[in-house]
């Protein structure tokens, strides 16, 4: 009889990014042997490890450091809202510190906190937080010296935590986790106050900002002492939502650091989500938030996920702004304010965009003085790909609301509630007239004449001139139409007649399409004969065994699906850019599922992408081409 190993179950809980999934995995027995993997990892690690981020924040971290004794292998671990993350926290502590690491409890706090902590020491850290997922939903996240871990990083924990319980089979029961079973000593592990978990986060990003204004001479600010002298509060009304969120415990004395008045929505840490999963980016999640916007005529709206990573914004006007735009909005912020040390006059600084990102977006990145760079899905690995010594990247973003500030002024992380900050000063102090300008040059290729001192539509129809201080609609009115439809997440089938997964699938199609567009186009003018050969082609693909009986295509049919011009990109799916739109198609990193986007210029031109792919899929998958032509524009 075949043996199952150690943990078997547990094995879909170690995804792309993190540890996550359904709670009743995470059972007295798995976290206790998990605790044992951590710590085997953090013992292996080298003690003050230094790389480009860990050196990027040593002023921060000797201005900030606490007073209490800083030992070796320090191992700073907080944790989100959710039922029994607390518990899990503590377990995972008191097993690190059994192993002879430091550890350092923060309590309840963001993901971004757990990060900015673990700069102050040695770069490790854990997080238990299962982010923007549904209420049932546990999970890990963690950073080895400054770094997240890789997809292998968290398949040999896996490995690890496996050899761990052959090596040492634990008598734990194999229960759900508790506060009565739990396996924990607090004596042995040292606790930072609320107060000072908070104060000096909101500290360190004040002294961002008086660098900031020193830097494009906004104001005249002693630095001698960070703590105190920051710049005046920002004359705005702002709505924030913390769904209940990690952010609840923070939000309000870090905006009302800042700004003059703040109104709160579901700011009381609920692990039951009482509004819903606590992710800003799902349809018609932010109404609430619109509608408290346009009552109180406030200045923009801001709502961040469960875990304080990703952030979506609505303007003053009440409108929800795209996470495409938004990241726009912020790579201006990067680009205006960064600080000569980092500028290079001979080449363009690089923005990080994902592959889900609308056609529009390399354009206006291009407009704004930018070099885009189109990446794979994943907050993890635009984090990596920041932190490299190669990199010349000053920000990255993704449609999923994760935004990563890379200017030098603060941690190298996606802290929603630190971006939403750097936006509001920038609208405030550092947006000029040609930020303003700028987008009405764009995407629709005119060249447009600007007058000298623009128009637009108040909230109640009334005529005004754009002057400073700008609201967020001057910008925004005048950024490309976009019509999308939301991240659609499909189940995937197994299918059994070949030896492809289906998005591996769909990319030799497109490839060999375009290969014949191409090829069909140099032939032109050559022999009829040889043009008749490439007029009719069978495609047979080694590594496809569903093409081995060959599928006969037209030079006609693959023009019209992938016309001339049309880019291909296989980095993370596949994806397609048309004149008029783009789509993509990829296998999620965090669930066992395709996730499908369309966008266009209008609601036709999002319906002909949309048709392609429908087109380009029926010919493989007649079920994945019916689900995908039930799409509908949000």
């Amino acid at each position: 009889m075949k043996t199952i190993p150690p943990f078997a179950v547990q094995q879909s809980l170690f995804r792309a990014y993190d540890i996550r999934g359904d709670r009743q995995y995470f059972t007295s027995q798995f976290v206790q042997a998990l605790g044992e993997a951590f710590a085997e990892m953090y013992k292996s690690q080298k003690v003050n490890g230094q790389d480009k981020n860990a050196a990027h924040d040593t002023e921060l971290a000797s201005n900030y450091k606490p007073a209490f004794n800083y030992k070796p292998k320090t191992i700073v671990i907080g944790y989100d809202v959710r039922c029994n993350s607390d518990t899990i926290a503590q377990t995972l502590a008191s097993i690190l510190h059994q192993r002879g690491l430091q550890v350092i409890c923060l309590g309840l706090i963001t993901t971004p906190m757990m990060a900015f902590w673990a700069e102050q020491y040695d770069g490790h850290g854990l997080m238990v937080t299962a982010s923007h997922s549904a209420k049932d939903t546990l999970g890990v996240k963690w950073l080895v010296g400054h770094a997240s871990p890789s997809s292998a990083d968290i398949q040999a924990l896996y490995q690890q935590l496996q050899v761990n319980n052959y090596r040492d089979d634990s008598k734990a029961q194999n229960v759900f986790l508790n506060s009565s079973n739990v396996y924990h000593n607090d004596s042995v592990t040292a606790s930072l106050s609320t107060d000072t978990v908070m104060t000096t986060y909101i500290n360190a990003i004040a002294q961002v900002f008086t660098r900031i204004h020193q830097h494009h001479d906004k104001a005249t600010v002693d630095n001698s002492n960070p703590v105190t002298k920051t710049t005046s509060k920002l004359n705005l009304t702002i709505v924030i939502d913390c769904l209940n969120g990690a952010t609840s415990k923070i939000a309000q004395h870090l905006f009302e650091h800042f700004c003059k008045r703040v109104i709160m929505l579901n700011d009381t840490p609920d692990g039951n989500f009482p509004t819903g999963n606590p992710d800003p980016t799902e349809p018609n999640r932010l109404a609430e938030l619109q509608q408290t916007v346009i009552v109180n005529e406030a200045d923009i709206g801001l709502a961040f996920d469960g875990d304080g990573d990703r952030l979506m914004i609505v303007d003053n006007s009440g409108k929800v702004v795209t996470a495409d735009h938004l990241l726009y909005l912020l790579a201006q912020v990067a680009l205006t304010e960064r600080p000569e040390s980092i500028t290079d006059p001979e080449s363009a600084p690089q923005v990080l965009f994902d592959i889900k990102c609308s056609h529009h977006l390399p354009k206006l990145l291009k407009l704004l003085g930018a070099h885009p760079v189109m990446t794979r899905t994943g907050s993890s690995l635009m984090r990596q790909q920041l932190q490299s010594y190669e990199s010349s990247a000053i920000f990255a973003g993704e449609l999923s609301g994760h935004f990563i500030f890379n200017d030098g002024y603060f941690i190298i992380y996606d802290d929603a509630m630190y971006a939403g900050l750097r936006l509001l000063h920038w609208l405030a102090y550092t947006a000029t007239y040609l930020n303003v300008e700028a987008p009405l040059n764009t995407a629709i290729d005119m060249d447009t004449s600007i007058e000298t001192v623009l128009m637009t539509i108040d909230l109640w129809g009334k005529p005004r001139p754009v002057l400073p201080p700008y609201q967020l609609t001057d910008i925004t009115r005048s950024l490309p139409t976009l019509v999308s439809t939301a991240d659609h997440y499909l189940p995937l089938t197994e299918n059994v007649d070949t030896n492809c997964t289906t998005v591996a699938h769909l990319a030799e199609l497109c490839r060999y399409l375009q290969r014949l567009v191409n090829n069909n186009a140099k032939s032109k003018g050559i022999a009829v004969k040889a043009n008749k050969l490439e007029a009719t082609a069978v495609y047979k693909l080694s590594s496809c065994t569903c093409f081995m009986k060959g599928q006969h295509i037209m030079t006609s049919q693959a023009q019209q699906l992938l016309p001339a011009g049309t880019k291909l990109s296989c980095i993370d799916g596949v994806r397609l850019d048309f004149l008029h739109g783009f789509g993509v198609v990829r296998q999620s990193n965090t669930s066992h599922s395709l996730t499908v986007r369309f966008a266009g210029d209008s609601v036709a031109a999002l319906k002909d992408v949309q048709a392609r792919f429908v087109t380009l899929c029926r010919s493989f998958d007649e079920s994945l081409a019916t689900r995908i032509a039930t799409i509908y524009p949000e």
